[in-house]
């Protein structure tokens, strides 16, 4: 079988989760490319051209929304033209920085198969009109769009006639030594929300730990004793497993939109799996057809009972420990990007192969 060639165009580079792919399918028989679209070259005079652009939409409607791509066109067409690739895997999203057109131009001219892997569009939730432009605009011209949310690849095809299909995040696994004493009781890692404020509050009475971003900004909504816990400061790479791994409990809570529609499986889910840590997350029906509650995670459904199962697997070292050992043995069998990575360059290439 002809190695087939990949390029990964990353629409959210600032995080590792498009060069752990890449890294992923390497191994597999695949010629793997990666860009980071942000770091193509910018349109000239792009703030100007954008600013215009804006200005002229909102005259014609102020309801409409668009957006002006950041990256050069000619940027994109010599990336693609150098690489020949036989597919493209797009991270998140093209709009912010490459013109869908463009890229269907590019797609029918070199004859490549387009693929998405969707990781934003539940972020789109509270942002109805970029969402309906997303929806409209970008998500047509793929081939196949892999979905980490069950209910939004459903949603493509129930309502826009799209082929998705849902496709959960791996991890790599994290080797760091487990510590004899654990540091926190509760990590909790993700920025501020106001589902979030609200579950946290019941849990200062706990030795809770929350890293992350935009905290100070929600100040006035947070008590004195949630604002003692919170480190307002990013937390990725090596310090966020060096906090996961000497957390007893590592607590995942939905965004309030993605917890609305019963959506959303993040990667702190299979980040702590990865660690062999005990997760404890929100309920939903996508993660519990992947993985069994009460013996390799635990859930709550509301604030009450996230506060009894807090406190009962605090004082129960044993069941929480075999939980978390359990969840760590899951994960390595079905969710490192290895075998993420298998699964999706096997369906790419049958979808590939079908449309040559």
């Amino acid at each position: 079988m002809q190695t087939p060639k990949i390029l990964i165009l990353d629409g959210i580079g600032g995080i590792s989760l498009g060069r752990e792919i890449q890294q992923a399918l390497l191994p597999l028989n695949a010629d793997v490319a990666y860009q980071n679209s942000a770091q193509l070259s910018k349109k000239p005079l792009y703030k100007i051209r954008s600013a215009l652009h804006k200005a002229t939409k909102r005259q014609l409607s102020n309801e409409c929304f668009s957006y002006f791509p950041k990256i050069d066109d000619q940027a994109v067409s010599r990336l693609i033209e150098q690489e020949q690739p036989d597919m493209v895997l797009v991270i998140g999203f093209l709009y912010r920085f490459i013109s869908p057109q463009l890229i269907t131009e590019l797609k029918q001219r070199l004859g490549f198969s387009l693929f998405l892997f969707d990781t934003d569009s539940c972020n789109l939730f509270a942002k109805k009109r970029e969402l309906v432009y997303f929806v409209e605009q970008e998500l047509p011209i793929y081939d196949h769009i892999f979905s980490c949310s069950k209910a939004m690849a459903e949603l493509f095809q129930r309502a826009n006639k799209l082929n998705a299909s849902f496709f959960p995040f791996g991890a790599n696994p994290i080797n760091l030594s487990q510590t004899s004493s654990h540091s926190n009781d509760i990590l909790f890692a993700g920025s501020a929300d106001i589902r979030r404020i609200f579950l946290l509050e019941n849990l200062t009475h706990l030795n809770l730990s929350v890293f992350g971003v935009k905290w100070s900004r929600n100040g006035t909504l947070i008590s004195p004793l949630l604002q003692q816990c919170i480190q307002d400061q990013p937390l990725w790479g090596n310090e966020l497993h060096q906090q996961i791994t000497s957390s007893k409990i590592v607590l995942n809570i939905t965004r309030s939109t993605f917890y609305g529609v019963e959506t959303g499986i993040n990667l702190r889910i299979f980040e702590a799996l990865a660690a062999g840590a005990f997760l404890l997350t929100d309920y939903s029906d996508e993660l519990c057809q992947l993985l069994t509650p009460g013996k390799e995670i635990e859930t709550y459904r509301n604030a009450a009972e996230l506060v009894k199962k807090a406190e009962y697997y605090l004082s129960h070292n044993k069941e929480r420990e075999a939980i978390a050992q359990q969840g760590h043995s899951v994960f390595l069998e079905r969710f490192t990007w290895r075998h993420r990575a298998e699964a999706l360059l096997e369906k790419m290439s049958s979808l590939h192969s079908s449309a040559s």
